[in-house]
């Protein structure tokens, strides 16, 4: 520092000259001049005060010129840089929350699915099982980067424009020679229970249908059996209308609601009753001539009971395996209340109050109206998805599915309960491992691999997805890709209220009805396990009645395990072109093939026709 008095420490000089005044008028001054003391060391500091604010004004005056100086000269730049941080902060608020609803959205939608989606036993898994998560991280970057692209074609129209040339016309009686048949020409009668679920029953229905017209009989309405799986008491009235399906069909083939009254002792004696085990897988139409017709010549009636998948496709008479499509795609039209609660169904999922399409005036007759108005806003698209990932699935697979230890005791202890006949015919044969029977496209597609396919064909994270299924093995934990990737998710307990989903309680089979009729409605269709009844008759409707403008994904599982075997190392542009090829080759366009199912690729001329 310097010295006082120095030009550089002017202050202390100050303030000593104001001590030694201070101390002069004190000592100097006494009594009533002691005031006037005062008042003049008052002024005299005051003074001083003034001089300093004086200095300190001018030096502030100086800076605000300078700021102001600055300002004016850099005021452009400035507004522009307000201008991009106030555009980043705007688009930084939109994607927050974009991505904040969609997590919101996942966790209701957790919620709302937890009824399909739980494990039997209520638990939800604590942790996530997931076998692919690099895959799924960068799938999950992938939608992320093309939230905001321009909407392309995405499969939402069958591989060959020659699909729309096949038109539908099982119903033209024209195309063969009616045959008329009548209750005195009859041989008998033939009555039916059918075993197994929904789409089991129609398969069974038709398959009947086709052997009362092959063996010229009288078809009592079909019955169903109770099943223990499906523990629906629902008969065919419950599901289906009866008088339309007698009505529907009297050209062809005699239809009665009940077995004549002399008939009914012969069948409580079970004289003539063929069980499902006597007669061969894909029958043939000798074998029922051989073996069914002579037993109802002899009695006047048989039973087929527990009758299911007991006739082939291929040889059959052109007429009859054309009244087996005219069956299935015409006379069986489901129950008022089912087509109600669908037609509901599908206006909530579309957003929409009138039928679009000929496969929902075909499914919903006039519980849905049809648009007249030209020019309407267009509804909601959407994709449904049927998910096969059920417990009994999963275990009778005896695949792994990345659960550990705790996953194969307890799939081993279902098998015990359930399939004691499977365990029993295992320590017979050559025991085939997990990862064989995998790579060899036995197992059934998780949730997670069923997300990463739909991922690999780009559609885009806001995609509306119908899930149609049963409870899923590992409730919401395996669901959890499906739901972080894809939040859009509904299912029949989330569009319908309590209140309109129960007159369907305890009655699995019109459950199943109302999923039936969201996927045939759909703008795209994928399946993860084709060899499932109701992927097969919902793809066939979307052939029969699409007009080649309602595609069916069909992943080829052998194709993708080895895909998805080469998940570590994999790049995403590669894995999106190897799943597209794949799909592309379900894809293409065919003619039903020699000994297909008719239900499932009616293409042929016994049940469409081409133009």
């Amino acid at each position: 520092m310097g010295k006082q008095g120095s030009p550089r420490s002017p202050r202390p000089e100050t303030i000593d000259k104001e001590e030694k005044f201070g101390r002069r008028s004190f000592d100097s001054l006494s009594g009533n001049d002691l005031l006037l003391g005062r008042r003049i060391y008052a002024s005299e500091v005051s003074k001083a005060q003034g001089s300093k604010h004086d200095q300190n004004c001018g030096s502030s005056n100086k800076f605000w010129k300078k700021q102001h100086s600055w300002l004016r000269r850099n005021f452009k730049s400035i507004v522009l840089m307000i201008s991009v941080t106030g555009f980043i902060f705007c688009m930084d608020s939109i994607m927050v929350s974009i991505f904040n609803s969609d997590s919101r959205a996942v966790v209701q939608d957790i919620s709302r699915l937890s009824n399909m989606t739980l494990h039997k036993n209520g638990a939800v898994d604590a942790s996530p099982v997931q076998m692919y998560s690099r895959l799924l991280n960068l799938a999950s970057d992938s939608l992320a980067k093309n939230e905001f692209k321009p909407d392309t074609p995405n499969f939402r129209e069958e591989r060959s424009s020659k699909s729309s040339q096949w038109k539908p016309c099982a119903d033209n009686n024209k195309a063969a020679v009616a045959l008329e048949r009548s209750r005195e020409l009859s041989n008998g009668y033939i009555m039916v229970s059918a075993n197994g679920g929904l789409n089991q029953q129609r398969v069974a229905i038709c398959n009947a249908v086709a052997v009362a017209a092959l063996l010229n009989a009288t078809l009592v309405l079909p019955r169903f059996l109770y099943s223990n799986v499906w523990k629906d008491p629902s008969q065919f009235g419950d599901i289906y209308q009866e008088d339309h399906f007698i009505e529907y069909l009297k050209d062809e083939v005699n239809i009665v609601k009940n077995l004549p009254q002399h008939l009914k002792s012969t069948d409580n004696k079970n004289l003539s009753l063929v069980t499902d085990t006597e007669l061969v897988k894909e029958a043939t139409p000798v074998d029922y001539i051989e073996h069914v017709l002579p037993l109802i010549k002899k009695y006047g009636m048989v039973h087929l009971f527990g009758y299911g998948n007991r006739l082939g496709f291929d040889p059959l008479p052109f007429d009859v395996q054309r009244l087996r499509c005219k069956c299935n795609f015409h006379a069986l039209k489901f129950a008022p209340k089912i087509q109600e609660a669908g037609s509901l169904l599908v206006k909530r999922i579309r957003r929409f109050k009138t039928s679009r399409s000929r496969l929902e005036e075909a499914l919903l007759g006039e519980s849905m109206v049809k648009s007249t108005v030209k020019g309407e806003e267009e509804p909601l698209k959407y994709l449904a998805l049927h998910l096969r990932f059920e417990e009994d699935m999963v275990a009778y697979s005896l695949c792994d599915f990345g659960g550990g230890e705790a996953e194969r005791k307890e799939l081993q202890a279902y098998r015990e309960d359930h399939f004691p006949l499977l365990l029993k015919r295992l320590k017979k044969s050559k025991p085939v491992s997990p990862e064989e029977l995998r790579k060899t496209g036995k197992c059934p597609l998780t949730p997670e691999e069923a997300t990463l396919v739909l991922a690999g064909l780009g559609f885009k994270r806001k995609t509306y997805i119908y899930l149609a299924g049963s409870q899923i093995y590992g409730g919401s934990s395996r669901m959890l890709p499906l739901t972080r990737l894809y939040p859009n998710i509904a299912t029949k307990e989330t569009l319908l209220t309590p209140q309109e989903l129960a007159p369907f309680k305890n009655f699995s089979s019109q459950l199943a009805a109302l999923d039936f009729i969201a996927c045939i409605a759909s703008d795209v269709f994928a399946m993860t396990d084709s060899g499932s009844q109701l992927s097969s008759l919902v793809s066939g409707f979307r052939n029969y009645y699409g007009n080649g403008q309602a595609p069916t994904l069909r992943p080829n599982k052998k194709r993708l395990a080895a895909i998805l075997s080469d998940s570590e190392t994999i790049k995403w542009k590669i894995f999106e072109d190897r799943v597209r090829k794949m799909v592309e080759e379900g894809q293409k366009l065919r003619t039903r093939p020699y000994g297909r199912s008719i239900y499932r690729q009616p293409r042929c001329p016994e049940c469409m026709c081409k133009f």
